[in-house]
């Protein structure tokens, strides 16, 4: 495991985005919590949405891979940063350069990933990531997406929850403002959700049913 983790963050792309990662003690920051989450959830399926090069599902694939029930990462993002995940190859090359061939890439947008058969077969989701475009809608369709979806004691994460900012990051044309934390203050408001948010970067958040309601969906 010491191995792994100094090949992934020897990648200076890997140290980015906000995940709380740092170099010098080979710590994977928030990377721990998607790996020992993965590891304890043991999800059949991860899906997530939206990465710059592939920080979280490399976390979640790496786990799934470690679990005996061994499991696949549905990872949806249209590369529209750049072209990086473009070519259907070059992805598959560069999950596989870090161990990992159970990662799963749609060159595609939730909106449009909902349309194919792919998603009608999903069955159960253990862990949704959802880390794509930050605007308060957006957060709330992929969220919508997958919510139905996700197994009994599984949860769904937000990344980017907890600040509102400007996000260049599409070009200086395309700047928008971040609100995913508008979307999350709603969320808190179901007295139906437990909804917990680590403070540590852009914020991290996850959310999960009540158990009250896991007991009523658990009743005949």
């Amino acid at each position: 495991m010491n191995d792994w983790i100094s090949k992934v963050l020897a990648e200076p792309d890997l140290l980015r985005m906000g995940h709380w990662q740092r170099l010098e003690d080979h710590n994977l920051g928030m990377g721990w919590l998607y790996y020992g989450l993965a590891r304890l959830i043991r999800p059949r399926n991860v899906v997530v949405v939206g990465s710059f090069r592939g920080f979280a599902p490399l976390m979640f694939a790496h786990a799934l891979r470690d679990n005996v029930e061994g499991g696949t990462v549905y990872f949806i993002d249209p590369s529209l940063v750049d072209e990086f995940w473009k070519d259907p190859k070059r992805v598959d090359e560069h999950f596989a350069t870090f161990g990992v061939t159970n990662v799963r890439h749609f060159l595609m947008t939730t909106q449009q990933f909902v349309e194919t058969d792919i998603y009608r077969g999903l069955d159960e989701i253990g862990i949704a990531f959802i880390d794509g475009y930050h605007s308060e809608e957006q957060a709330c369709f992929d969220y919508e997406a997958f919510e139905h979806l996700i197994s009994p004691g599984g949860v769904t994460l937000f990344h980017d929850s907890l600040r509102v900012s400007t996000a260049g990051i599409y070009g200086p044309d395309r700047a928008y403002e971040r609100r995913v934390r508008f979307f999350i203050d709603r969320l808190k408001q179901n007295p139906e959700l437990q909804v917990f948010d680590l403070p540590y970067s852009p914020g991290l958040t996850l959310v999960r049913k009540s158990e009250c309601q896991l007991l009523d969906s658990e009743s005949p």
